[in-house]
């Protein structure tokens, strides 16, 4: 849909955003989003509340099934965001056997921690704004993967 909002108080860095926003080509917007959009705040509220406290249960049952059956991977503890960093270096794998594990053994497809530079070697990130069947599949999967490390 091509839609959302962005509010950016710093005129500096809101100058900045739209510049590369304008760059990327999705500066044009489409009815079908703004249809959307306007559904979304007349009728969006109760969906909404209901989506937080989803994806809360379901960061908490990450953090809960890490401490109980992965205690070498450790969640971060999250700051406004479905996208959960594990932390992995305790298991000392190189970035090559990490993505090994995840990809060829997990058979997962996570975000690497290596794309956003040396700080994030070790990490990997996992969305947690899935249904929580598809999230415990995943959290299984990387289990086993690490018990046969």
């Amino acid at each position: 849909m091509q839609l959302s909002n962005i509010f950016i108080p710093n005129p500096e860095l809101k100058r900045k955003f739209k510049k590369q926003i304008d760059a990327s080509g999705y500066s044009q917007l489409n009815v079908m989003g703004l249809v959307a959009a306007k559904a979304a705040y007349e009728h969006g509220g109760e969906w909404y509340e209901a989506m937080l406290k989803y994806v809360g249960e379901n960061i908490a049952f990450t953090k809960r099934f890490l401490e109980e059956k992965l205690p070498n991977i450790k969640l971060i503890e999250t700051e406004g965001t479905y996208l959960l960093w594990l932390d992995f270096k305790a298991l000392g794998l190189s970035e090559l056997e990490l993505e090994d594990l995840i990809i060829k053994k997990a058979k997962l497809w996570l975000d690497s921690g290596r794309i956003f530079g040396t700080a994030g070697k070790g990490f990997q990130r996992i969305n947690a704004a899935c249904p929580r069947a598809t999230l415990t599949e995943a959290l299984e999967r990387l289990e086993l993967a690490v018990k046969n490390v």
